[in-house]
């Protein structure tokens, strides 16, 4: 049997078959969440003309500290259309234009008004301009504003409308066809005969994608039979991604690797050394990618995570699919691990990250609890409370 692929390189063999997917321009609400095929650049300047950061008064730094007569307004929307000049004020409100001829605004905390004179009372702001927003301040037109491969979040999304765009460039949408497989599983609800379990795995893959934006199409529980795997891989075809959960194992009902050698599919590889999710198999069916996960809960999210929505992220144009790893202060004692990588479901604390004490990957409630994983690399020694771990934070979603 050939040796189990380490996971850096099962993970480089799987996104070298991604090919991002076409490039669709749309308009710029509805490319929310989506990855960017190209370059944004401001197409404007912010602020485009010096503005007030505080609601106070306009005036010149040479006259401080007054009085001063005043001789209009300028709010948001509506800048005073004149020039000040010495010995004049005008009330500005936070986010109106600075009016030309001054170059200070004095807070209203600051300033007592006598009629149409204005007196300044309090301390001058270090520096005088302190509080005005030069032009430019944010960016200016021209500049980089977001990148091909970055994901369009809500704050990129603000900041390009307010640099100018009206629509992006971004790839399509990923389809997904999540296959969920195996004679124990029954639909969520339905009455358990002995032996019986719900299905679970289908749904909670179908949420993760989900959250990625995907497109998602599910299959199942689909039973323990040639026919009716082969028939659900048929109908997936259409899908850029097959993801089954289950039946990549090597016992006598798993049936992924043998139906997809049945089909003509191309094993590009199967099982890796990590734990759990060690039975992962990832193969080409027409034009389709598929990765069989492990059937057991534990392993099916966390291979999910390392493989299955990284892919799905390279095909929507992701610049950086792979989780990114962190640093946390380990808070308990671990033993040292074995000839797999290992991901330990772990809770984040005030003080670090603490590894929950029941890990086996058939087990819910600890996967329900955690909001990381702790990555050890095969042959670790043993590490102490207080050392320096490296931790894969899960969304914000796997907690309330």
């Amino acid at each position: 049997m050939k040796p189990l692929l380490g996971l850096d390189e099962a993970q480089a063999r799987l996104l070298a078959l991604a090919t991002p997917l076409p490039e669709v321009s749309l308009p710029i609400e509805q490319a929310a969440g989506r990855w960017l095929a190209r370059d944004l650049l401001a197409l404007r300047t912010q602020p485009p003309q010096p503005m007030s950061a505080m609601d106070g008064w306009a005036v010149r730094q040479a006259d401080m500290p007054g009085p001063w007569a005043i001789i209009g307004e300028s709010a948001a929307g509506h800048p005073f259309p004149g020039t000040v000049g010495a010995g004049e004020a005008v009330r500005i409100a936070t986010g109106g234009v600075v009016p030309a001829g001054t170059d200070m605004v004095a807070v209203q905390e600051d300033c007592r008004r006598d009629g149409d004179t204005l007196h300044f009372e309090g301390e001058p702001p270090r520096p005088l301009d302190r509080h005005i927003r030069p032009r430019g301040l944010d960016f200016s037109e021209g500049a980089m504003v977001a990148r091909a491969g970055e994901r369009l979040t809500p704050a990129r999304l603000a900041l390009a409308i307010t640099a100018g765009h009206g629509s992006a460039p971004v790839r399509e949408t990923a389809h997904v066809t999540v296959i969920e497989g195996g004679d124990e599983l029954r639909a969520p609800g339905e009455a358990l005969q002995p032996g019986a379990i719900p299905a679970s795995n289908g749904a909670m893959l179908a949420a993760l994608f989900g959250d990625l934006g995907c497109k998602v199409t599910r299959r199942g529980p689909v039973p323990d039979r040639r026919e009716a795997l082969r028939a659900a891989f048929e109908e997936a075809t259409a899908s850029q991604l097959i993801v089954t959960s289950g039946g990549a194992s090597v016992g006598d009902h798993d049936l992924v690797l043998p139906v997809l050698e049945e089909m003509g599919a191309e094993i590009d590889f199967w099982r890796v050394a990590i734990k759990p999710g060690k039975p992962l198999l990832v193969a080409k069916l027409g034009n389709a990618t598929v990765i069989g996960l492990p059937g057991n809960p534990v392993s099916s999210f966390v291979t999910a995570h390392l493989f299955a929505m990284p892919f799905a992220r390279a095909l929507m144009g992701d610049a950086a699919p792979l989780p990114a790893l962190q640093p946390a202060f380990l808070m308990a004692d671990l033993p040292a691990t074995g000839r797999r990588s290992e991901f330990l479901r772990a809770e984040f604390t005030s003080e670090g990250v603490m590894p929950i004490r029941l890990q086996d990957s058939g087990a819910l409630s600890p996967l329900a609890a955690a909001d990381a994983l702790v990555f050890r690399l095969a042959n670790s020694p043993a590490a102490k409370a207080g050392d320096v771990v490296r931790v894969l934070p899960l969304a914000p979603r796997n907690r309330s």
